[in-house]
Formats: C-alpha cells, sequence, structure tokens
C-alpha cells in the first residue's frame, strides 16, 4: 500500500514515504507528496520537515513497472514535468526539508533528496543515478542538481556510469550534509531540525526567500531541456530493452539505438 504520513512535534513534521517494497516513486506517491505539502504548508505552527522512508530505503527510484505502461512521448514528457514541478515546490518549499536518508536514494529517490534543502545520510547509504544502465535518463531535474552538489567532473561520472557512491562519499562531495551510523540518521535529522525550529518563524521564512536567487537563470533552460531528452529517449528500443531487462532481472543488450 503506497502512503505518505507525517507526524508533528515541536514545530517539526515528520514525513514518511510509505510504497513497499522500495519507495518507488510512482505517479501516486508523487499526489501524495504534493498533498501532504498543502497539509504542511497551511499549518503555520510548523517550522521544518524531516523526510524519511519506511522500510529498507529511502528511495531506490522511480516506479519503472508504471514507466512501461505509458504510451507516447508526451506521456513520457509530462511525467518528467510532473516530478520537475513537484521537487522545484519542494526546493522553493517555504520551510526548510531535511532528508534523512538511509538504504539507498537512488535515480528518482535522489533526485527527490536533492530538492530537499538539507541532507541527512548513512554512511553506508548507496546514493546515485543509475537511469543510463536501463538505456534512459534522469527525469526530475537529475542532470541539473547533481553538478550543483559534486561538481560536473563527478557528475558526468554518476551519470554515465550508473555507480552510487556511498554515503561517506557523499558527504565528502557535498551531497551530503551529514554521514553517520545507519541507526543515527533519524536522530541526526531531528537534531538539526529543533535546532533550527528554535529559531524565529519570520528569520526562517526570509531565509528560504533568499538563498535560491543563488541559483542561476540556465536551471530552468536545463529543465526544460532535460524534460524533452528524457521523452525523447523513452522512445527508443534501447530505453524499452533497458526496462525489460530491469524487470527480468538481466543484462541489457543494447543496439546504440
Amino acid at each position: 500500500m503506497t502512503k505518505i504520513g507525517y507526524d508533528v512535534n515541536n514545530h517539526i513534521a515528520t514525513l514518511s514515504i510509505e510504497s513497499p517494497p522500495a519507495n518507488a516513486l510512482s505517479v501516486n506517491l508523487l499526489n501524495y507528496i504534493n498533498d501532504t505539502l498543502d497539509e504542511i504548508e497551511n499549518d503555520n505552527t510548523l517550522k521544518v520537515v524531516v523526510m524519511k522512508g519506511e522500510g529498507k530505503f529511502f528511495s531506490a527510484g522511480a516506479d519503472i513497472n508504471e514507466f512501461t505502461s505509458l504510451q507516447d512521448s508526451s506521456d513520457y514528457k509530462s511525467l518528467s514535468e510532473k516530478g520537475q514541478k513537484l521537487f522545484d515546490r519542494i526546493e522553493h518549499f517555504p520551510i526548510p526539508v531535511i532528508a534523512a536518508i538511509h538504504g539507498a536514494a537512488l535515480g528518482g529517490g535522489l533526485e527527490l533528496a536533492m530538492a530537499c534543502h538539507i541532507r541527512i545520510g548513512a554512511v553506508n547509504a548507496k546514493l546515485g543515478l543509475p537511469e543510463t544502465t536501463l538505456g534512459i535518463i534522469p527525469g526530475f531535474a537529475g542532470t541539473q542538481r547533481l553538478p550543483r552538489f559534486v561538481g560536473t567532473a563527478k557528475a558526468y561520472e554518476m551519470i554515465l556510469t550508473g555507480q552510487p557512491i556511498t554515503g561517506e562519499e557523499a558527504e565528502a562531495k557535498g551531497l551530503l550534509n551529514q554521514a553517520v551510523d545507519e541507526e543515527s540518521v533519524l536522530d541526526t535529522a531531528h537534531n538539526l531540525a529543533e535546532t533550527i525550529a528554535a529559531k524565529s518563524r519570520v528569520s526562517i521564512t526570509s531565509v528560504m526567500e533568499l538563498i535560491p536567487y543563488a541559483k542561476t537563470e540556465t536551471f530552468q533552460q536545463g529543465l526544460q531541456k532535460e524534460a524533452a531528452s528524457f521523452a525523447a529517449i523513452f522512445g527508443s528500443e534501447d530505453a524499452q530493452e533497458g526496462m525489460r531487462a530491469f524487470l527480468e532481472k538481466r543484462k541489457p543488450d543494447f543496439k546504440d539505438k
């Protein structure tokens, strides 16, 4: 059963993603997150959000089964733009969102985490954008956000190889604010949230409005190009083969077309 829940304590909302077995980001889950953000935004007592995943992972990626049901280029582009719009909303949310990452944040899961303002992760967590192993590309702003954290050279390496890095390396590269033992991830995130929540909501809101101005105008252009490329690549033979191979748990046989 897919659901989003949140608990409130001391001006902090803890938002939990629950979509067994891997918290895959289906369209329904994206809608649930958006609806929950509506509720949180309308609660003027809240100052911080902690976002976590239930089960083994923060989120192991997008829902590949759902991807295979899409019919044409416009469906693919619409999906990409939907995820981009939601994650842009998170990045510009009026109160800070802290991602508490355990297990894995892969593909759409890492794109979601990168949209959050602060990331606390387990030292042994896996973080990556493995889409190229499926014959596709990131579509929820991964190609645009990852270079901002790890630099262009490391972003090329991570996206082109599809290989994840550990939480320890992610901290060294600036992708995680802190890497801690897995059992300490949620406590560390909440301790940080409590420190922030002790501040004036007026000050918090002002900071949340100002920091996004540091983002360049080319970011939005990059999002538009990513959505268009995401849609075009999804129609390729290699994309269909890559997703079939993933679902059949075998190595894809790419034909480069």
